[in-house]
């Protein structure tokens, strides 16, 4: 079984300036690498869509979807192969389902791999050799149901495929770029990133303790600085996704494992850009069924 992975992608000019997390993402990327998977699922924080869709192109491409930054940055290239044959397996597995408001996905033949794909895609494959398929979020569904959507996706990981989950454990650029920016690396944190990061934390051990995951998928009424942390919440969503996949079904069979979760980025930058990183070994705790947030 191959493990759930949920990163925080950060700026563009990561993909420039690496610093501390850049080194972290290599050696995380030698680790996936050495699991040897046969294809990539990536869900981006920046492919939002009204409903569910999946790329089918036979070759991706970068998409420099961003604005104002060095020349170097629209040079950089990812043609990773892709594979029709894995997004029609998305689609089935998620239709066949029947989750309310995802029980339809769309097949996208034109898509790019948007820069929450292929930034942390060039450090773990920099050779761009493994298949990539993305699959659109839709920020309207709440976070249970995005859970719901992973625990669909779940038998991908004993299929050889990876799933990555692509954005930021927070997000609020008008604290970038409001005023005068701040450096990228070694900039202290902001007090409310941590106190918003330590209880989505507990939440989440919570949440692969006891399989129970209504209190994390209630997030937004509950953790400490939530609106503040993320004004609109597409960059956490696709962590619900991949934690859904770690999770397995809601009913695992009898005797099935545990989810265990490393977090190999721990950093923090502009001081308010959280860069957490999980990585999701084993499944299948006991589980309720998906409460509705």
């Amino acid at each position: 079984m191959l493990p759930a992975l949920y990163v925080s992608h950060g700026s563009p000019m990561l993909a420039l300036e690496p610093g501390p997390v850049g080194a972290a993402f290599d050696t995380l990327g030698a680790s996936l690498r050495a699991a040897r998977p046969r294809a990539v699922l990536v869900i981006s924080a920046h492919w939002i869509y009204s409903t569910l869709a999946v790329t089918v192109r036979e070759r991706q491409e970068a998409w420099h979807d961003f604005g104002g930054f060095p020349p170097q940055l629209y040079a950089l290239r990812y043609d990773a192969p892709g594979s029709p044959a894995l997004a029609d397996r998305v689609k089935s597995l998620i239709e066949a389902a029947r989750i309310e408001g995802a029980g339809y996905v769309a097949r996208d033949e034109e898509r790019p791999l948007d820069h929450g794909a292929w930034l942390p895609l060039r450090y773990m494959f920099p050779d761009a050799d493994v298949p990539v398929v993305q699959l659109a979020l839709n920020p309207y569904l709440a976070p249970a149901t995005q859970i719901a959507i992973g625990r669909a996706l779940r038998p991908l990981r004993d299929e050889g495929v990876l799933i990555v989950g692509s954005g930021s454990f927070t997000h609020n650029l008008r604290e970038i770029f409001g005023g005068e920016r701040p450096a990228q690396h070694g900039v202290p944190t902001q007090s409310y990133v941590e106190a918003f990061r330590g209880w989505m934390i507990d939440a989440m051990e919570e949440a692969l303790r006891t399989g129970d995951t209504t209190r994390i998928a209630g997030y937004r009424q509950q953790a400490p600085y939530a609106h503040r942390a993320h004004p609109t919440d597409e960059h956490l969503l696709p962590f619900f996704v991949v934690l859904g996949a770690a999770l397995g079904p809601a009913q695992p069979a009898p005797g099935g494992g545990r989810t265990s979760v490393a977090r190999p980025v721990d950093a923090v930058t502009y001081g308010v850009l959280a860069m957490d990183t999980f990585v999701f070994d084993g499944a299948g705790v006991p589980s309720p069924p998906v409460l509705a947030a």
